[in-house]
């Protein structure tokens, strides 16, 4: 804010310098400019679209779920399996062609560690794809 230099009042000045405003705007206007055609990208590259398709390989062997509970039951397909029987089934599947996918489903409260167990039971085995199954967010 500006002060008065005493033309009778003697009290501060209600009105707003905008000289620096102005100033400071130019500036950003100026910089703008310049930086606008920058922008612009000219190298045109032709970006892949993603798709929910299959790839043949995948559509010839089912994959494998394994389900997991909060006690640390496994289910391979909806049946109970040991954990011992577990890494030689796998193993047997290791060593097909096509090797079969394998989903791990787990419960929310299930402890990490049983979850780390059978992805490391599934990686000694030679299993190339392993993948979680969630539910998606609404």
């Amino acid at each position: 804010m500006a002060f008065s230099t005493g033309n009778g009042g003697g009290g501060p000045m209600a009105e707003i310098n905008v000289t620096p405003l102005v100033d400071v705007m130019l500036v950003l206007l100026i910089i703008f400019m310049i930086t606008a055609p920058l922008m612009s990208h000219k190298i045109v590259v032709k970006l892949p679209t993603a798709t929910l398709e299959t790839q043949p390989d995948d559509r010839t062997v089912q994959p494998i779920t394994l389900a997991i509970k909060e006690s640390g039951e496994i289910f391979w397909n909806d049946q109970p399996v040991p954990k011992a029987l577990l890494e030689t089934q796998l193993a047997v599947e290791a060593q097909k062609k096509p090797q079969p996918r394998v989903d791990i489903r787990a419960d929310s409260t299930t402890r990490y560690r049983v979850i780390s167990e059978v992805v490391t039971i599934a990686k000694n085995v030679g299993i190339a794809k392993v993948g979680f199954v969630s539910t998606p967010d609404r």
